[in-house]
């Protein structure tokens, strides 16, 4: 597929907005508050966008159509609609308990509740992840879908998405990736949109689509299942989308940054609505693409770029191509944002140099931005190795290994007061050997049931150590903003509504 002139002024045109947006909005103030959670001042309506579109990036539009595509079909939905559950409860019960405790990142509430130990235990896994892992599968699926739509070749188009990320991010820090977010958020929901109804059309509407499609309509697939049995829907999936939607710094830390906990809640509770898009605007055109080009397919993670390349229509191709490269910049602006904010506060700033003024702090998280940009630019190419099954695959596989760990060592300290700090610590430690262990040894069991396994035993672990050694009072977590934790009845019903909608869907497409 080739760009003509209008597609490419368009494509320009949208990036000097976002750019400009970015920059525009930026705080003034230097401090690390200003920087790294944009004064602590962001509204529900910001907060919600710029969660839907750090979490929908090409990983989706390449990895989750691809597994659509795939022998998994509409099923992989899950995890977009367990997560809007998800991150509904995350609004319920942790948020309250993060913004009493006025923390920067989710490290930080660890040495509160555990020890120095366990936010350092967090803090080096997160940045690991991060730098090896998830800004990596970004680059590499961006630049992946620009070589198969436009032949631009990978590593061209990985350098460019970092350069145009690294543009803002560096400088404006959260407040600008939240205002960019603003407008690539709502360009990939509305490209989604206009490549599924464009889609539709090929096929020859709905009623072509599903009964084509019969097999592949299911959101509940068949216990012997090898990726994505039912089971996994009350079980396993449910502590990679905990971790997800409430542990993850890149995902909270938009929420960390709301003007007070009404608007970060209903930040969240807005974000869940949008996610209800998602089967639409990504999954079902995947199924679409694997109908009209099965036989071009030489990979699943090609659906979806396949689809935009044959079908849109010149004068719609600039603002598709600018909105599938909006969604990885402002997933990668989110993720290069938040390893930063982890190391510079965690690592640098609490064990580094304990005495760096905020103004030292800000430059070093711009440094690391640069780090993490470069790092994961040199690594991505190496996805296109098969034995990494896809980029949705290799995110989930080796994110596994830490999130078990991470879910019980909060959950576990959010009902037991008197687990001591032992008991956190053995569980980050034992998390990536333990599931390392299952990975090896039942290596064709879906990687959510061995997820589920892990965090099962190391929440036994937790409980001995807290029977055998329990504090002798319970923990005191610091309380810095008044909030109470008690679930107000204008968040509890939309609330509820979004989960409602989310039961539906599961219904009609059983």
């Amino acid at each position: 597929m080739t760009l003509q002139a209008v597609d490419i002024i368009i494509f320009i045109l949208f990036f000097m907005v976002v750019i400009s947006l970015g920059l525009w909005k930026r705080r003034q103030d230097e401090s690390s508050e200003g920087y790294f959670l944009a004064g602590r001042n962001l509204p529900w309506w910001i907060i919600g966008v710029s969660i839907v579109a750090a979490n929908i990036s090409t990983e989706q539009f390449v990895g989750m159509a691809g597994q659509s595509a795939g022998n998994i079909g509409l099923a992989v939905s899950g995890w977009q609609l367990i997560g809007a559950i998800a991150i509904i409860l995350v609004a319920f019960f942790f948020l309250p308990r993060f913004l009493r405790a006025g923390i920067y990142t989710m490290p930080e509430y660890l040495e509160y509740r555990y020890s120095p130990l366990t936010r350092a235990l967090m803090s080096f896994a997160t940045v690991i992840i991060y730098a090896c892992v998830t800004i990596v599968a970004v680059l590499y699926s961006g630049g992946l879908t620009l070589q198969t739509i436009f032949g631009i070749p990978l590593h061209y188009g990985i350098w460019g998405i970092a350069f145009i990320a690294a543009i803002y991010t560096t400088w404006g820090g959260l407040s600008s990736v939240a205002w960019a977010d603003l407008v690539q958020g709502g360009a990939l929901l509305i490209g989604g949109l206009i490549t599924f109804f464009i889609g539709l059309h090929a096929v020859n509407g709905w009623s072509s689509f599903v009964s084509h499609n019969a097999e592949r309509l299911h959101m509940i697939l068949p216990l012997d299942h090898p990726e994505l049995p039912w089971a996994v829907l009350i079980g396993g999936m449910w502590i990679p989308n905990l971790y997800y939607t409430g542990l993850n710094q890149f995902i909270v830390q938009r929420t960390l940054a709301a003007k007070n906990l009404r608007q970060g809640q209903y930040g969240i509770i807005f974000a869940a609505a949008l996610w209800l898009l998602v089967p639409f605007a990504i999954v079902m055109p995947g199924i679409i693409s694997h109908q009209l080009y099965a036989d071009q397919l030489t990979g699943t993670d090609q659906a979806y770029p396949m689809l935009i390349r044959n079908l849109i229509p010149i004068g719609l191709r600039g603002f598709i191509f600018a909105a599938i490269s909006g969604a990885v910049i402002s997933s990668l602006a989110s993720m290069l944002n938040s390893a930063s904010t982890i190391f510079t506060i965690d690592l640098y700033a609490r064990y580094l140099n304990p005495k760096s003024s905020p103004h030292r702090q800000v430059k070093i998280g711009r440094i690391m931005t640069l780090v993490f940009l470069v790092i994961g630019c040199i690594l991505a190419p190496f996805l296109i190795d098969p034995r990494f099954k896809g980029v949705f695959s290799f995110i989930q596989e080796f994110q596994g290994y830490l999130s078990p760990g991470i879910v019980a060592v909060f959950i576990f300290g959010f009902i037991f007061k008197r687990a001591p700090a032992l008991a956190g610590e053995a569980a980050l430690l034992l998390s990536a050997p333990i599931y390392g262990f299952f990975h090896w040894l039942y290596a064709s069991v879906p990687y959510l049931h061995r997820m589920l396994w892990t965090f099962a035993i190391l929440n036994l672990i937790m409980l001995g150590i807290t029977l055998l050694k329990p504090l002798k009072e319970p923990i005191n977590l610091p309380v810095k903003q008044n909030y109470s934790t008690k679930i107000e009845l204008s968040i509890f019903i939309p609330g509820i509504l979004v989960i409602l909608l989310v039961l539906t869907f599961f219904i009609i497409f059983r």
